[in-house]
């Protein structure tokens, strides 16, 4: 058999094996080395076993890859060739790795004869991403002299240990020459692959494990605990888990702080800048006990709470890691919140801080009023509901409009929120919303500021692939209008912070063949809007807005508020 048919038949196993991990969608970027695996990769399209994705930007590659395991809740794999393509996904892998997101990377490789001797396009690939995956699996040059089961036990283990743990699987898979020619025909029927026929026709798993059964149980104090003053604080948490906390809290007459990607609905709107209140602030830290639920807060409001509370604190996730930035001593329950709060049965109490409640129903009316009825940066993330139809997903890119979100806006609606604050970065965020729409098979809104998308412009040609509504907010403040938060010097944050650019995006819209519009008020952005979801394909709107507009809102919003004098 020659070296080319073979590495098809190691492809082949490799790529079986994922599909049984429930991986639905591989995205594939051009490359030569990475043909053995590219190839078989059109063959289980073909069969209807998966959806095949390209790009030819790497980095925008791994981050559309990661929008699919978001969104669908299962391992998307990325192909790449040699190189610097491999190194292009570093980004995708940190923030998946951060914010748990299942990414399965098949970088193709040189093999071992051409490593280190001045062969082109060979780097040291093995290990390359450090610690940041959870399962690294360096597979040897394809050989005969290595069993099928071998293969695929060890990418099984791999797979399962990510299913556990969450985060990335990376295998490197070195190739020899030649690449190309194979024969089809032989590959299925080829005798290395007679022990595991048999496993190939069938659609499970190497190895089955059983669930552990993990029952959530009560505290044993909880009948003590749940008549004292509590504050409820809920991050990020699965779509889902969320589900019963509102009413929960209602009835304990707790505190709720909600972050805009938890899914709930607050019963205290506008925590961020209520608890700019000093008096308030210092009220709620007189709490008995802090549960927190989920992690990666937006606010820093909430973070400087959780950081300055010093009474009995327990944290509740369904993750075994570590995500609590303040180093509590705390009670630690590894367990879904739903599922710790149907073990933790409320008990009917009245509200024991009116001075947050009344706070927060001050706010309502005071950010109304100073938030004003033109269309800009913080109107529209005040109003965000009014962006998007129900059936929709909204994506929130990073840095000042996600803060904008959370502060300002009051959670009316039930739809999914996707984020990207596992690390937090600007990288990739048009491609991540790209992968959630087409993961999800639904309509995206998606916002981002301006830098942002610069620094993903790559992936507006992504967006030529969406077969579902998908609008995609560019709030051009010209500049990282965030660094206006920061306290430096005015001429340092423009020429080294902010960096206008002076730039809009109508011509780059142009370029990719993207329809675009400008609106300049809430009716003309209706109008559009009415257009765009009634279209199943992507519409680029540009927002303009002054470079300090919304900080300076957001900055006095904050200063009045924490000097309000509010009766109880």
């Amino acid at each position: 058999m020659s070296i080319s048919t073979f590495n098809r038949c190691w492809s082949k196993v490799i790529l079986e094996t994922l599909v049984r991990h429930n991986v639905k969608h591989v995205c594939i970027a051009p490359g030569s080395r990475s043909t053995p695996l590219t190839l078989e990769a059109i063959r289980l399209q073909e069969r209807g076993k998966v959806h095949c994705h390209t790009h030819f930007d790497e980095r925008g590659l791994g981050f559309l890859a990661l929008g699919m395991a978001k969104s669908s809740n299962s391992p998307a794999a990325v192909i790449v060739t040699s190189g610097t393509a491999a190194a292009n996904l570093y980004p995708a892998i940190v923030e998946a790795r951060q914010s748990g997101e299942k990414l399965i990377v098949l970088t193709a490789d040189r093999p071992p004869e051409l490593l280190e001797c001045g062969a082109n396009q060979a780097i040291l690939q093995e290990n390359m991403f450090a610690h940041y995956p959870v399962a690294t699996v360096n597979l040897p040059k394809p050989s005969q002299s290595y069993a099928a089961k071998w293969l695929i036990s060890t990418l099984d283990q791999a797979c399962h240990r990510q299913f556990v743990e969450k985060g990335v699987v990376h295998i490197n898979v070195p190739f020899a020459e030649p690449l190309y020619e194979a024969d089809v025909n032989e590959i299925d029927e080829h005798v290395w692959l007679g022990p595991v026929r048999r496993w190939l026709g069938q659609n499970k798993k190497w190895a089955e494990y059983q669930e552990p059964q993990l029952e959530v149980l009560m505290h044993e104090h909880w009948d003590d605990w749940r008549t004292k003053r509590g504050v409820i604080v809920a991050g990020k948490l699965p779509q889902g888990h969320g589900m019963g906390l509102k009413l929960w809290v209602e009835t304990m007459g707790w505190v709720l702080l909600t972050d805009v990607q938890s899914g709930v609905e607050p019963t205290l709107p506008y925590a961020d800048i209520w608890l700019a209140n000093k008096t308030v602030r210092e009220k709620l830290l007189q709490a008995d006990l802090v549960v927190q639920l989920g992690s990666h807060f937006v606010s820093k409001r909430i973070n400087q709470f959780l950081s300055d509370f010093k009474g009995e604190f327990w944290l509740v996730d369904e993750s075994p890691k570590r995500i609590d930035p303040y180093h509590h001593i705390q009670t630690r329950f590894n367990a879904k919140a739903h599922l710790w709060l149907r073990a933790h049965p409320p008990l009917r109490q009245k509200p024991w801080l009116l001075e947050a409640v009344a706070l927060s129903n001050f706010c309502a009316s005071f950010i109304e009023q100073q938030v004003g009825g033109s269309l800009n940066e913080a109107s529209l993330a005040h109003h965000i509901e009014r962006a998007f139809p129900k059936n929709a997903a909204l994506f929130l890119g990073n840095s000042l409009f996600v803060r904008l979100v959370d502060a300002l806006t009051k959670r009316t609606e039930n739809y999914p929120i996707y984020t990207n604050r596992g690390a937090s970065g600007i990288d990739g965020l048009i491609a991540t919303a790209v992968g959630v729409g087409i993961g999800a098979n639904q309509a995206v809104a998606a916002v981002i500021g301006d830098m942002s998308a610069l620094h993903d412009l790559n992936s507006l040609a992504l967006l030529k692939k969406v077969t579902q509504p998908f609008v995609l907010f560019v709030i051009n403040n010209n500049g990282g209008a965030i660094f206006d938060m920061l306290p430096v010097d005015v001429d340092a944050k423009n020429a080294y912070y902010r960096l206008p650019h002076n730039l809009g995006f109508a011509e780059a819209a142009s370029v990719f063949d993207l329809k675009y519009a400008r609106p300049y008020t809430w009716a003309d952005l209706g109008s559009v809007l009415k257009q765009a979801y009634m279209r199943k394909e992507a519409t680029v709107i540009e927002i303009k807005a002054g470079p300090n507009d919304a900080t300076n809102l957001y900055k006095r919003l904050l200063e009045q508020i924490s000097f309000a004098v509010i009766g109880a």
